[in-house]
Order: structure tokens, then C-alpha cells, then sequence
């Protein structure tokens, strides 16, 4: 089986906080890094916050200071905890785990998604 899935998406009031998990099933295959992404209504999916297989992080600059990924590797799973969440950071999550296949080869999971709506 090689498959994601995340949970923790709902519906907070500006200010509040979420916590998203995702847990990859990946078989043989090794995790070079896992992330997130988003995309919000006729918006481009952009990157949000990932951690690579070594531990470097990487931020979008809008979630910088509010956001923080996390990784156990052990379970192959990430984490996003989100505070400070404002109505722009309403979005579909999508998580993103990506495999290395041999040497300069790569492949892409992603999650089903899960709606973030940040409401008053």
C-alpha cells in the first residue's frame, strides 16, 4: 500500500489554532521529504511549510512565525501546527510526501485534502 492520509482541517475563528496530520503508508520506498501545500479558490497550490529527510525546514513567508512543521520520521508522519490563523489562510491542505526512486528520480504522493476555514 502506498497512500497518505491527513486529518485535523475545520473551521476556526481568526486568531485560533489547528493542528493537520498525515500519516504515509510508502511500502519499500524511502521519504526524501514531506510537506504541505495549499490552494485556496482561483489561486496557484503553493507550497506552505516542509521538512526534508536531514530535518531543514522551509517556510512560505506568509507562515512564517505562525506555522510550524514537524516530522516523525519513525511513523512517517508531518505534522503542521497553525496559529495565529487569519481568513487568508483559508485553504485546502494538502499534504505532499515525496519519494526518492534511485539516484536524480523522484515521485510525488498526495493527500486528499482537507478545507482550513478561517472565520468570524
Amino acid at each position: 500500500q502506498v497512500q497518505l492520509a491527513e486529518s485535523g482541517g475545520g473551521l476556526v475563528q481568526p486568531g485560533g489554532s489547528l493542528r493537520l496530520s498525515c500519516a504515509a503508508s510508502v511500502g519499500i520506498f524511502s521519504i526524501t521529504a514531506m510537506g504541505w501545500y495549499r490552494q485556496a479558490p482561483g489561486k496557484e497550490r503553493e507550497l506552505v511549510a516542509a521538512v526534508t529527510r536531514g530535518g531543514r525546514l522551509n517556510y512560505a513567508d506568509s507562515v512564517t512565525g505562525r506555522f510550524t512543521v514537524s516530522s516523525d520520521n519513525a511513523k512517517n508522519t508531518v505534522y503542521l501546527q497553525m496559529n495565529s490563523l487569519k481568513p487568508e489562510d483559508t485553504a485546502v491542505y494538502y499534504c505532499n510526501v515525496r519519494l526518492g526512486i534511485a539516484v536524480g528520480g523522484k515521485y510525488d504522493l498526495w493527500g486528499q485534502g482537507t478545507q482550513v476555514t478561517v472565520s468570524s
